[in-house]
Order: structure tokens, then C-alpha cells, then sequence
């Protein structure tokens, strides 16, 4: 049964497209949630008048994903999680819990299916977790788990300068000013 879709379905199409699936996922699910309506020669004639408002949307949508995709390249995610010796953790990190740690530190709302997790994490350490934002564009998030390296480093580095900053009392001399 041809359809054409309303909204993107993955794997599927994006808005516009007209595709051939099996008629009872069309009856079933697309028609009855709103994703498609049927590809009759009416509704095909109004897709045709709609292809450039289509069109303008779809290039918001790359547009927003592509700078999504920066924003989630660019961040180190920290997770909380229990971890016991050698890095081992007491259960595991989930894609739910990735993306809700995405959204408390980003702000960014994603859907758990989106976060592409092929097994669970189970060990302690950095990261990367695929993120599929729209169609082909995908972001890789740094997921941190414990203690960060980088944040442990800079923390080390902050120390020792205000250390080295410090003079000791013993050091100071009194200075006396003399005006002319």
C-alpha cells in the first residue's frame, strides 16, 4: 500500500515521501497515529503545492540537527553510578540514563531510543555513545563515568598554582615608602 508520510519515520522516509509498506502497518499504525495519510491521486496533487514549504522545513530541520550535532560532539556528560573496585560498576549505564544526564546537563531533551548503546556500560572511565539526532546525522557524546581525568587534572593543576602563589609569612619583607 503507497502512503505518504507526515512526519519521519525511521528507517522509513521523512516528510513528503511516498513509500510502499505492507497494508496492515498502514491501516494499523500510520493512519491511525497520524504519520501518513494514503497516496491517492489527490492527496498526491496537494503534495505537489506543499513541496516547497516541505522543502524550507526540511532544511530547518538539517540545519537545527547539524548544530544539535555540534553541541553533543563538543560535551563530556557525567553519570552518576555506583562503582565498585577495578572500575567495575554495581549494575550498568543504560541509553536512559545517558539521555537523561543529557538533558540535566545540556538541557537538551533526547529520546532514550536515540542514544545508540550496543550493550550497556559496565566499567568506569570515558566513553563515546552515539547519539542519532535526525535521519543521517549522528552526534558522539563523551560519556564520563566516576572520576574525570581531564576535570581531575585541572583541578590538580588549579591546586598547585594557587599552592605556588602563596608566599609563607617568613618570606614577606616590610617595605617602607619614602616620599621626596
Amino acid at each position: 500500500m503507497k502512503v505518504i508520510l507526515l512526519k519521519e519515520l525511521r528507517g522509513k522516509g521523512g516528510e513528503g515521501d511516498i513509500i510502499d509498506v505492507a497494508p496492515g502497518f498502514a491501516n494499523n499504525f500510520l493512519l491511525t497515529e497520524g504519520y501518513a495519510i494514503k497516496a491517492t491521486p489527490g492527496n498526491i496533487k496537494q503534495l505537489e503545492a506543499k513541496r516547497k514549504n516541505i522543502a524550507k522545513r526540511e532544511e530547518t530541520r538539517i540545519a537545527d540537527a547539524q548544530a544539535l550535532k555540534a553541541q553533543l560532539d563538543a560535551a563530556r556528560i557525567p553519570v552518576e553510578a555506583q562503582i565498585g573496585e577495578e572500575g567495575q560498576l554495581f549494575g550498568s549505564v543504560t541509553s536512559t540514563m545517558v539521555a537523561d544526564a543529557i538533558n540535566a546537563t545540556l538541557g537538551i531533551e533526547v529520546d532514550k531510543r536515540r542514544v545508540e548503546l550496543n550493550k550497556p556500560i559496565k566499567t568506569a572511565g570515558v566513553h563515546e555513545v552515539v547519539v542519532s539526532i535526525y535521519r543521517d546525522i549522528k552526534g558522539t557524546v563523551t560519556v564520563v563515568i566516576g572520576d574525570d581525568p581531564e576535570t581531575a587534572e585541572a583541578e590538580e593543576a588549579v591546586e598547585e598554582a594557587i599552592a605556588d602563589a602563596e608566599t609563607p609569612a617568613e618570606e614577606v619583607v616590610d617595605v617602607e615608602v619614602v616620599e621626596d
